[in-house]
């Protein structure tokens, strides 16, 4: 699981700006929401213009170039904070898998340019390049000692080049290096705004959101799921074209369902997309930006225990909604307020004892956490 990431001169962090998801409490509700002592799962609440978005650029950044998946490259174009005189962007990531960790650090001088590379696996350098001093990278991985190991004008990621060019020995590091590349490939970021959803991480390619729920046999739970959501409605489908299609089905007429569906009601419909992926394959990272932008209250906690559910996902969403900033829902050190360059959790923004029985957003609401 992704335990901290600090950001240095990308976009809105200028400073070194930390996202620290172990400092974890032991508050005895809401249990599922820590895994291994680190938040699995978090809600990040801030006023529009504090980073949210940006803070997801910033974690998806690493999919640029260790994956070959679905990257939206146009939020990388203004790369840098505008403030700042450094040539280069600076992340550093910190992961723990069971008892290992994986600490990777990276410099860019814009989101396809990697300068720097270094990757630690329990303290110890699996592998390290600064194209500063020299093009000529360091690898202590066991079945590399034989990789060419001058990139020259390459921009290649050494751990990119390492993985797809060495036949690797099975020992306990080479394991870990494995867990962390599926973990990076098993990412996925997305987000519906008023122009359309997109998203980043875990595979590639545009998808027909009604042919796919259909595919996988999924009309009938579809229908369910919008109905438990307050949508009542009667779904068919029809094939135009060789893609199966979706239509609300009334007494009289069938209407096209993306046709006079409300924003909230396709907002429901991207999410479903995702949301069977997240039940039966294997994505292990997953942050939604905005997730109830057009959602009610009652909806968006419905989507909030939906998610929950989902134990092996680390999950983090983004909100302005303070109505779900509550220990029904998950806990003070899963709530994470963003503003003034800083992002911390509720529980290190008072001095008070907080109780299951405390009304947070009430707390909130009359300047507790300030």
């Amino acid at each position: 699981m992704l335990t901290k990431i600090e950001i240095t001169n990308f976009k809105s962090f200028n400073e070194k700006f930390t996202f620290d998801l172990s400092k974890t409490n032991s508050f005895e509700f809401n249990k599922e929401c820590i895994r291994d002592g680190i938040v699995n799962k978090a809600i990040i609440y801030g006023h529009n213009g504090c980073g949210k978005s940006n803070l997801g650029f910033a974690i998806f950044d690493i999919i640029s170039h260790l994956t070959d998946k679905e990257f939206l490259s146009d939020n990388y174009k203004n790369y840098f904070n505008a403030n700042s005189n450094s040539k280069y962007v600076t992340f550093s990531f910190e992961f723990k898998f069971e008892d290992n960790i994986v600490q990777y650090t990276y410099t860019k001088s814009d989101y396809q340019t990697l300068i720097s590379e270094k990757l630690m696996i329990n303290d110890e350098e699996f592998a390290y390049i600064d194209k500063n001093k020299s093009t000529i990278f360091r690898t202590t991985a066991k079945g590399a000692e034989t990789l060419k190991n001058d990139l020259n004008d390459s921009n290649i990621s050494i751990l990119s080049y390492i993985s797809k060019n060495a036949l690797l020995e099975k020992n306990d590091t080479n394991k870990v290096f494995e867990i962390f590349k599926k973990f990076i490939h098993n990412m996925l970021y997305f987000r519906s705004l008023i122009d359309g959803h997109s998203y980043m991480g875990y595979e590639q390619g545009g998808h027909d959101i009604d042919h796919e729920i259909v595919k996988k046999g999924n009309l009938t739970n579809f229908e369910k799921f919008l109905n438990d959501a307050g949508i009542k409605c009667n779904l068919i489908t029809k094939e135009m074209n060789g893609i199966n299609k979706l239509f609300f089905k009334f007494k009289n007429k069938e209407i096209e369902f993306f046709s006079i569906a409300s924003s909230g009601t396709k907002a429901l419909a991207a999410f479903y997309f995702f949301y069977q992926r997240l039940q039966n394959d294997n994505v292990q990272f997953l942050f939604i930006d905005e997730f109830d932008a057009f959602y009610h209250h009652d909806l968006s906690a419905l989507i909030i225990e939906k998610l929950k559910q989902l134990t092996d996902t680390q999950i983090i969403l983004t909100t302005h909604n303070t109505s779900i900033i509550s220990n029904t829902l998950l806990r003070p050190d899963c709530y994470f307020l963003m503003d003034n360059n800083k992002i911390t959790a509720l529980k290190d923004r008072t001095h008070k004892e907080l109780r299951e029985a405390h009304n947070i957003e009430k707390m909130y609401r009359a300047g507790s956490f300030e």
